[in-house]
């Protein structure tokens, strides 16, 4: 042996290990959680409506990079006061009863949940000032059938235009409807809306400038959400809501969820086969459909083109299916 060299074990010069508690599989059960309510998201916080208060909170650690959104009902644990500086944490999300998804466009295969829990969506529109887009209303209409939602049409700003036009387009699909006016006789007058939300969680969508936060503000009068204008030009209305927001209606009957003006609508996640499912009259005229059939316009030997032949299927209610087939694959260019 060499000055350089030993007969002591590799085992004496090996990196000593890290004092570290040893790994366990068992976790917490949180047995002291109480249940809340997502009312908005910034930023990684979160306010929670618990036993009539709110409170702030953020994501436990577990959960790792399960999404939390607006309407979800989850477990709370830590400081559950309400009290300035509070900050609770959320170490559970409630299995939800409906998600609201989009995808940031048609190609993009990453789904985005809008907000959850919701059993209706209602689809605001102007009839003028800015001019409706059906195609954004028709990709609304797919998302809320693939969602499992009730879908509800809220036309704006009646005083500036007849909505029979655009109600001709919709009666076919069996959409029920709601007309508004801010101006002339029976201006203000919500009653019909207010019976369609009571007892109902509601997500309003719509374009920007189309009178979405006007109507939350008339609906809560103590919203205080933020109206914008229209751009002469442009004829777009610009972005006044940042994030989705649950309110209470004021009689305690019902919950709205004010949602920012949207410009495109991702449809990647629906497939036909869900949407045809929303449809159960025509969606059973396609048992002798081919194997992946789309029930489209143009399929070879599409049950419901044999149900138009022989005079089974309502044509008008067949081609507003098939319009939203089309809006389901067209570009998302508003």
């Amino acid at each position: 042996m060499t000055g350089r060299y030993s007969d002591h074990d590799q085992e004496h010069y090996e990196r000593p290990r890290r004092r570290t508690r040893p790994r366990t599989k068992d976790r917490p059960t949180y047995d002291d959680a109480v249940d809340a309510r997502v009312v908005t998201v910034d930023r990684g916080r979160f306010t929670l409506l618990l036993e009539g208060r709110r409170v702030m909170a953020m994501k436990s650690r577990p959960l790792g990079r399960k999404g939390v959104v607006v309407g979800d009902r989850v477990r709370v644990v830590g400081d559950t006061s309400g009290a300035d500086g509070s900050l609770a944490r959320i170490v559970e999300v409630v299995e939800r009863t409906t998600t609201l998804r989009r995808t940031a466009d048609d190609d993009d295969p990453v789904e985005r949940v809008i907000v959850s829990n919701a059993d209706q969506l209602v689809v605001v529109t102007a009839l003028a000032d800015p001019e409706p887009r059906p195609r954004l209303i028709d990709r609304a209409l797919v998302a809320a059938f693939d969602a499992g939602m009730a879908p509800l049409l809220c036309l704006t700003k009646a005083d500036l235009a007849d909505p029979e036009t655009l109600l001709s387009t919709y009666r076919s699909l069996g959409v029920p409807w709601v007309v508004t006016q801010l101006k002339g006789e029976g201006a203000g007058d919500l009653s019909e809306l207010l019976d369609r939300l009571r007892g109902r969680t509601s997500v309003l969508v719509g374009h920007s400038g189309v009178g979405k936060s006007t109507l939350v503000n008339a609906l809560v009068p103590d919203a205080h959400r933020e109206v914008g204008i229209v751009n002469a030009v442009t004829g777009r209305g610009r972005h006044t809501s940042t994030s989705a927001y649950l309110l209470e209606l004021p009689d305690g009957d019902g919950w709205i969820i004010d949602t920012p003006g949207i410009r495109s609508f991702g449809l990647a996640h629906v497939r036909p086969e869900d949407l045809i499912e929303a449809f159960p009259d025509l969606d059973e005229m396609t048992e002798s459909c081919p194997r992946g059939c789309s029930h489209g316009t143009g399929e070879p030997e599409c049950g419901l083109d044999e149900a138009l032949a022989a005079g089974e299927a309502d044509p008008d209610r067949v081609e507003s299916f098939r319009r939203l087939l089309t809006a389901r694959e067209s570009a998302t260019d508003w």
